[in-house]
């Protein structure tokens, strides 16, 4: 092979910014202008491999929880150590969400949230007399799903790509990734003209091996220069070269923006926990905190957690999983507060699909459908549960079949629609993002004052 082209494949790795951060221009004006209107953020935990949200809030009234007691069996917890959540005593939270019982306020669960075409009933599920999402109960195509808000057929942009899309100009003068995510790649972010920045916790930013001596910064030009050269490269059989080389040069320009941006931000004081999901939103409170030299008005962000794929040993592994999330958006909220921001950003959870109410015989639960979620922020109408939550009951009316799948009451699209309007989004534009949403009569879930 060329050792040019090696030696530019080879430069590709740019450490925390990878490629897929440079693509993202937005077609952005260049005029260093400070973004104007009030800051907004939204930052999503995704909760990879189906969380059991049966466990994650449970009725506190006596006949209910009997029911849900008789069912769960040995997966059931303790009604003496649920901590009371809403404000009416119905529901209880999982008791090692301790440190976010303490921002209740500021907390809302939104009930039975998952992958729709339309309004569904028990009676027409049985009967497969409406169109249904594609392949329920699987992890990557219902990750998928929740991801793009597309829930039949394949979508090659997600919902919040789209969001970005059409929320551009709310960062005049910025040129740096409107979404970000600090966990991989996610086809969430991508949009018809936005593709997803990425960093990663913890890494440096930018290309790494260059150090401030002579012969680093000669090789560092001599990198640029083949880029530039690239970049400008005409013939169609250099078509898939020019494309790299515009990544990387665009990738360069986000790294030495991000790093000024980074090294002007004041350091936080906010401890957070040394985990993963920790790690994560701690660079998301970075990123924040640099949102003015980044010139940004509006940002997104998708962090992660993995492991709910709870088959066995579900109470031992779910309860390791809710006290990490829960010290991870304690502190998360606390910084929000530290940086006077605390009602411009909404942290929300979302997940492949909750699990079965019904344990199975290895200890855990098996894949399901309508689960429940944390939206969190200043703005937020916390201490209270949105939606409808299922009657507990097999083969009840809430149930697909007869272990406790329940069946959505609340449609994604109209979960995101109103994350949507709250980050700035007009009604009127919500087709372009949520192409089902005109199924749901409403596209306001109720969370935001």
């Amino acid at each position: 092979m060329n050792p040019r082209r090696n030696f530019l494949k080879a430069s590709l790795s740019l450490g925390a910014m990878t490629a897929t951060g440079g693509l993202s221009r937005l077609g952005l004006i260049n005029a260093m202008t400070q973004p104007q209107g009030p800051y907004r953020a939204l930052v999503c935990v995704f909760l990879y491999g189906g969380n059991d949200s049966n466990n994650l809030i449970v009725p506190l009234d006596p006949t209910v929880y009997g029911k849900y007691k008789s069912i769960r069996q040995g997966l059931a917890l303790d009604n003496t150590t649920l901590l009371p959540y809403d404000k009416s005593k119905q529901f209880g939270l999982h008791p090692n969400f301790k440190e976010l019982d303490a921002f209740s306020s500021q907390l809302a669960f939104v009930a039975n949230v998952g992958t729709l075409t339309q309004p569904t009933t028990r009676d027409q599920f049985l009967k497969n007399t409406i169109a249904m999402p594609s392949n329920l109960f699987s992890h990557s195509d219902q990750q998928g799903e929740w991801q793009t808000g597309v829930v039949s057929g394949m979508s090659n942009t997600g919902w919040a790509g789209r969001l970005a899309d059409h929320m551009g100009q709310n960062n005049p003068g910025s040129t740096y990734p409107m979404f970000v995510t600090v966990t991989g790649s996610t086809v969430q972010g991508l949009g018809n003209s936005t593709h997803p920045g990425a960093v990663s916790p913890g890494q440096p930013v930018g290309l790494q091996g260059f150090g401030k001596d002579a012969a680093s910064l000669a090789r560092l030009d001599a990198l640029k220069t083949l880029v530039q050269q690239d970049t400008m490269k005409t013939d169609s059989g250099a078509v898939l070269l020019r494309q790299a080389a515009n990544n990387m040069q665009n990738s360069l320009t986000d790294a030495d923006t991000l790093n000024n941006a980074l090294s002007s931000a004041k350091p936080l004081l906010t401890v957070f926990p040394n985990t993963n999901i920790g790690n994560q939103l701690l660079e998301v409170a970075k990123l924040i905190e640099a949102r003015g030299a980044l010139r940004m008005n509006r940002q997104i962000f998708f962090c992660a957690l993995g492991g709910f794929d709870t088959h066995t040993n579900q109470l031992n592994d779910q309860g390791n999983l809710f006290a990490q999330l829960s010290a991870a958006m304690a502190a998360f909220y606390k910084a929000t507060e530290e940086m006077n921001v605390a009602d411009q950003v909404t942290t929300f959870t979302e997940s492949d699909f909750a699990r079965t109410l019904q344990p199975n015989s290895n200890g855990g639960t098996d894949h399901a459908w309508g689960s429940h979620h944390i939206v969190m922020g200043a703005s937020v109408k916390g201490g209270k549960l949105y939606g409808t939550f299922p009657t507990i009951e097999l083969n009840g009316p809430s149930d697909a079949g007869g272990e406790g799948r329940w069946i959505p009451t609340t449609s994604v699209d109209q979960y995101g629609a109103t994350l949507a309007q709250w980050f700035g989004l007009p009604a009127s534009q919500l087709s372009l993002v949520f192409p089902n949403i005109a199924n749901f009569k409403s596209t306001d879930v109720g969370f935001f004052g």
